[in-house]
């Protein structure tokens, strides 16, 4: 052991994260991360943030729902929580229009597998219960592909992502949701794209019985803090008739850690999990940042800047084919086709960080997660166009920073 290497702290410098997320963090919530003292999880200030953030997550998500609360890790931690009340043998209907989705699917393929069909093949099941219905990539899940489907498998789950990130197209909730209601499906949402970012209220979706979210994106808190997940009595109910085959991600146990107990709301919840007094304290901040700025003008702000970001890549001769706010997904000029990755490699070594699609066909990804005004995004165009001309683009870099101009003067002007 003597000769074991000593490494250097680790430098990571700040960049320009524009990406489908992680987002950017706001600095008020860094600050009361930092600011958080040595605490056990059980002290007092820590409980009271927890009631605090179930509260404030519940305005958030716009839900009467007693089961909202937040689970300890990324969206793919809420992702499993909601996903553990489906058991062996159970009917699944699962929606997939992307990386994310497919991965929803199977997560729901490997918790729907009989011990034989897993054991047939534990990494990729093919359960006989589950169906999987593929849109293409580009595309979103309509409501009449859910209606035709739900009507002819009638499930007792059905599953899709709100926003799948991995095309950035927006799928029907309103279809979605009551399609599962005429079929007496129990709907399960993946809103880790959508919330905090699109104004929406889940109330306002009777079909949908699971919700899970994600803290680095809408909320902007990190990528390790707590993944909002909201669950009706009826899914909490069908829980506890059926049992689920998982202790660290039992929607029931993970709830008595946040004072949900037998569908009420408690002084003092029961040990759980060992919770972080620095993540309380950073997720309440984003809570109350969320709300302070509220759901709907946050909204209106990232469809406003997206807005300026697809006219100008599209000034550059890209091609858009995402319809989400918080990101878009493009093609690039024709003559830089298949040089994708070779792109965002390059920005990415300069501090730019703008991503892949992480399956076929590839495109490029730019975000504008909590950079919500005219200086990141003016950044990130320019970046983008200087890295593009590199490559060997014709870009009329002043008709870009003409569209730019107009975009944001025509704000100033309807003030």
């Amino acid at each position: 052991m003597s000769n074991v290497e000593i490494f250097g702290q680790l430098e990571i410098p700040n960049t320009l994260a524009a990406g489908p997320g992680p987002g950017n963090t706001d600095p008020r919530v860094l600050q009361r991360f930092a600011a958080a003292g040595m605490a056990d999880h059980m002290q007092a200030d820590v409980l009271r943030g927890m009631i605090e953030a179930k509260q404030m997550l519940r305005a958030i998500m716009g839900t009467s729902n007693i089961y909202t609360y937040g689970v300890a890790g990324t969206g793919w931690s809420g992702l499993d929580v909601m996903f553990s009340a489906v058991q062996p043998g159970d009917k699944v209907v699962v929606f997939v229009n992307g990386t994310f989705s497919g991965i929803d699917g199977l997560t729901v393929r490997m918790k729907a597998a009989t011990a034989e069909e897993l054991a047939a093949n534990p990494m990729d099941p093919q359960p006989a219960s589950v169906t999987i219905v593929n849109v293409p990539h580009g595309q979103s899940v309509t409501g009449e592909i859910v209606e035709k489907a739900l009507a002819e498998h009638k499930p007792k789950w059905a599953a899709m992502a709100h926003w799948e990130t991995g095309s950035g197209r927006i799928n029907d909730l309103r279809g979605f949701s009551d399609a599962c209601e005429k079929h007496g499906a129990m709907g399960l949402v993946d809103a880790v794209s959508s919330l905090g970012v699109e104004n929406f209220a889940i109330d306002d979706f009777p079909g949908v019985h699971g919700w899970a979210s994600c803290p680095q994106k809408g909320i902007c808190c990190l990528p390790l803090t707590y993944a909002p997940v909201s669950f009706t009595d009826r899914y909490i109910e069908t829980l506890r008739q059926t049992g689920t085959r998982t202790f660290v991600h039992h929607p029931i146990l993970e709830a008595r850690h946040w004072g949900i107990v037998d569908g009420k709301d408690v002084e003092k919840g029961t040990y759980h999990r060992t919770h972080s007094a620095y993540a309380v304290s950073a997720f309440h901040e984003a809570l109350r940042i969320t709300l302070q700025q509220t759901v709907a003008e946050r909204a209106k702000q990232y469809a406003y800047h997206e807005a300026a970001l697809r006219d100008a890549v599209t000034a550059m001769g890209c091609k858009v084919t995402s319809n989400m706010t918080s990101l878009v997904v493009l093609n690039l000029p024709e003559g830089l086709a298949g040089r994708e990755q070779e792109l965002v490699q390059t920005c990415r070594s300069k501090g730019f960080g703008i991503w892949p699609t992480l399956s076929e066909p590839v495109q490029v990804r730019i975000g504008i997660l909590n950079l919500l005004n005219r200086a990141a995004v003016t950044e990130i165009v320019e970046r983008f166009a200087a890295e593009l001309s590199a490559m060997g683009a014709n870009i009329d870099i002043e008709t870009v920073r003409a569209g730019l101009e107009r975009h944001y003067q025509t704000a100033v002007a309807a003030e």
